[in-house]
């Protein structure tokens, strides 16, 4: 495996993970059944061979009994750094109607554009509102006169 950045984060939330679970005085076998995960699955995502998807970071989380966002942020799936980044961002895993695929689209193009967009911006007026002037009440087809 590649030591990409995205190696590195895996590998980074494996050893947290393998370090919540000692912690706990749990096994892997244990971890493995309460969080609703294989045992192997869950030797490869500690091992940084697999990157587990936000729904299965928060099975984890709930079953160590710890904070589903910072595996989140152990994961790089959540910026550890900006408030207002973090809120979005956990809205969106937190929404039961998006499947896996969608969260991650929708993490991926919110990182993008905050990542593209300066901050020092200055915030512009929008365009003044279009008024049309009134040209009379038009018959429409079919519509009764009475």
């Amino acid at each position: 495996m590649s030591k990409s950045k995205v190696g590195k984060t895996v590998e980074s939330l494996g050893d947290y993970l393998r370090e919540q679970r000692v912690s706990a005085q749990l096994s892997l076998r244990q971890l493995a059944e309460q969080a609703g995960v294989s045992n192997p699955y869950l030797s490869q995502i500690e091992r940084g061979l697999r990157r587990p998807s936000a729904e299965v970071l928060q099975q984890l989380a709930k079953a160590l009994r710890i904070s589903a966002e910072q595996l989140y942020v152990q994961a790089g799936i959540v910026s550890p750094d900006a408030t207002e980044a973090r809120s979005v961002e956990l809205a969106i895993l937190g929404d039961p109607e998006l499947s896996e695929r969608h969260k991650q689209s929708l993490l991926d193009v919110y990182q993008a554009f905050r990542s593209s967009s300066p901050t020092t911006t200055p915030l512009v007026d929008p365009p003044a509102a279009v008024v049309v002037p009134d040209q009379g009440h038009q018959p429409i087809e079919g519509e009764q006169h009475g």
